[in-house]
């Protein structure tokens, strides 16, 4: 069985969604220190003037995010960053060919309010996922297992608890992942390539690390072809 093991981040980009499509199970990693400058509660949306950021505030006042778990990171709701983003997302891409195709539930998306970033983020995902055409894949949290270990350990533990025995890994990890131990427990290993065509944006230059909304707008019910083929 294939799988992978991806901390849940916020609108990803399309190679986040290639692993999905590999995976016969995808593991959100939420119960792993928050990382406050990734990708957890941020991505960037294609503008005129360039890529722009969409955060979501995080309660971070008298306490160190990053010893706190994913899995416990809290939506700072005080702020409307809800209506920000829909806004910003309205702006940019209502003259986007397939806009009005994902508008109404995108929009029912911005209204939801759960207090838990993992919460908001990890549904959303599976929609997305969902709306690319990927229905073989299951999705597990991790925080539903018991791994035990640090690093390489803790993936092992995860892996060997859901009987994964080919792990599908983005390309940076080579840098930290033990091969060695994977070979011990008897799970294969593959890096992920990304390479990926372009396709049609409103706003030149082409920028292919903006969020997968961007792909879903301009191109539609073709968007898997830009990203599985």
């Amino acid at each position: 069985m294939k799988g992978v093991i991806l901390q849940p981040s916020y609108i990803p980009w399309r190679g986040y969604f290639d692993q999905i499509y590999k995976a016969d199970l995808f593991i959100f990693y939420d119960d792993v220190q928050y990382d406050k400058h990734g990708w957890r509660n941020r991505n960037r949306i294609k503008t005129r003037q360039g890529g722009q950021w969409l955060t979501i505030p995080v309660h971070s006042k008298g306490v160190v995010v990053e010893d706190i778990p994913i899995n416990q990171i809290e939506i700072a709701w005080e702020q409307p960053w809800n209506d920000r983003h829909w806004r910003a997302i309205q702006q940019n891409y209502s003259k986007a060919p397939y806009f009005k195709m994902y508008a109404g539930w995108l929009e029912e998306v911005y209204q939801r309010r759960p207090s838990l970033l993992a919460d908001f983020t990890i549904p959303l995902t599976i929609e997305i996922a969902q709306k690319l055409g990927i229905s073989q894949t299951r999705f597990l949290r991790s925080s539903e297992l018991n791994a035990s270990g640090s690093k390489t350990d803790r993936l092992i533990s995860i892996l060997t608890q859901v009987g994964i025995t080919h792990y599908i890994s983005g390309p940076s990890a080579r840098s930290y992942i033990e091969n060695d131990k994977f070979q011990d427990a008897g799970i294969t290993l593959e890096y992920m390539v990304y390479n990926y065509p372009e396709y049609p944006q409103l706003y030149p230059p082409f920028d292919p690390f903006v969020s997968i909304l961007d792909l879903l707008f301009m191109t539609g019910p073709e968007a898997p072809r830009y990203i599985f083929s």
